[in-house]
């Protein structure tokens, strides 16, 4: 296991994190988690070398960090970093942050959390943290030390997470979704370069997208990965990318089998910064375009397009659609599609007002790409 220094922090951090959101679980009910091995997966992770666990108020139905909190025992708690996260949008005042950490530090059985995250922030919420003197807050707990460092996650645009940033001087680390198709996606890669200049640690989260760039890759793509010399899995590549960058602090992965477990902390082992070539950086920059070319929809989900005025989630819909038709996942994605938050959301619902078209930056003709949309998964 290779490992890092947290900037501004004294704690060598391994490369490689344990996010706890996709656990094994027990048939398709994503509460209910095979605990025995959960368990017996973090702790061959940390027997190996790993940590840092990474887990969350809602990971699992709230079951996640009652299975961490059981995972650690028998001397592991000593062993690791300890992140989780506030669900901020349950807030409806300040008062409900004490009650919420306090069920979490009751959930894990621990004392304190070592890294606790202010979750999924975006301009919406960050407003509302700050309308109710969240920086107060933090200050307390961490006084009480419930809490050792404060950091948030993210899920918004580059601007706003600038402003984040530079709104509070307490952060100590950040968490983004980053990978080497994500590049410009919310915080991208300028958002990492900024964080680090600031001397924040940066978590890297969703490093595979999901999963999605560690599958059997489209043809196309397979071509361009078998010009190389270095034979990889497509997990490997996407992993060591991220190590290969000196503003990478760690990477959270987040496995849900032994064998994921073993594979990661194997090609941990190798990530560090210049571990890649040029010629292996310029490899994933071409895979990387053929993969951009084969999305059937050039949706960047920047949402300038909602809200809709009969409720269509527009980016939502042709994400789905990119990924039935990029990584083959007509099934799941089709299952994900026909089972929205709100019945509304769906393609099949656009009346074709042209408003969202009028707005759309990229200048999709939306009403024609969400027919095509529905007719694909609703026949």
């Amino acid at each position: 296991m290779k490992y890092r220094k947290f900037p501004n922090i004294d704690f060598e951090v391994s490369a490689l994190g344990f996010g706890c959101m996709r656990l094994p679980i027990l048939g398709d009910d994503a509460s209910q988690i095979n605990q025995p091995l959960a368990i017996e997966m973090i702790r061959y992770a940390i027997d190996n070398g790993v940590n840092y666990i990474d887990t969350a108020y809602g990971y699992h139905g709230g079951n996640s960090e009652v299975v961490v909190g059981k995972a650690l025992k028998e001397g592991y708690r000593n062993k690791v970093k300890l992140a989780t996260k506030l669900p901020v949008w349950k807030l409806t005042k300040i008062e409900d942050a004490d009650m919420i950490l306090d069920e979490q530090l009751k959930r894990l059985d621990t004392d304190y959390i070592d890294f606790y995250l202010l979750h999924a922030l975006n301009k919406q919420r960050w407003d509302m943290l700050k309308s109710m003197d969240i920086f107060s807050w933090i200050e307390k707990v961490k006084s009480k030390g419930k809490i050792k460092h404060i950091g948030f996650s993210f899920h918004d645009s580059l601007d706003t997470f600038k402003t984040i940033i530079d709104e509070y001087d307490g952060w100590e680390f950040c968490q983004v979704q980053y990978n080497y198709l994500n590049r410009n996606y919310q915080a991208g890669e300028e958002g990492l370069k900024y964080a680090h200049a600031k001397g924040l640690g940066v978590i890297i989260m969703e490093p595979l997208l999901g999963g999605k760039l560690a599958r059997k890759p489209p043809e196309q793509v397979q071509i361009v990965w078998e010009k190389t010399k270095v034979k990889r899995t497509p997990a490997q590549w996407g992993l060591l990318w991220l190590w290969n960058q000196k503003e990478v602090t760690t990477v959270l992965s987040g496995m849900s089998s032994m064998q994921q477990v073993i594979e990661n902390i194997k090609t941990a082992d190798e990530g560090y910064v210049g571990c890649l070539s040029e010629d292996e950086l310029k490899l994933i920059d071409e895979v990387t375009q053929k993969y951009l070319e084969l999305k059937p929809i050039d949706c960047t989900g920047c949402k300038y397009c909602l809200p809709c005025p009969n409720g269509v989630d527009i980016p939502r819909n042709f994400n789905l659609y990119n990924d039935a038709k990029v990584y083959n996942m007509y099934e799941e994605t089709k299952k994900a599609y026909l089972k929205p938050e709100k019945v509304e959301q769906k393609a099949s619902n656009c009346v074709e007002c042209s408003l969202c078209e009028e707005k759309c930056p990229q200048n999709l003709p939306i009403r024609k790409l969400l027919k095509e949309v529905a007719q694909f998964f609703e026949g």
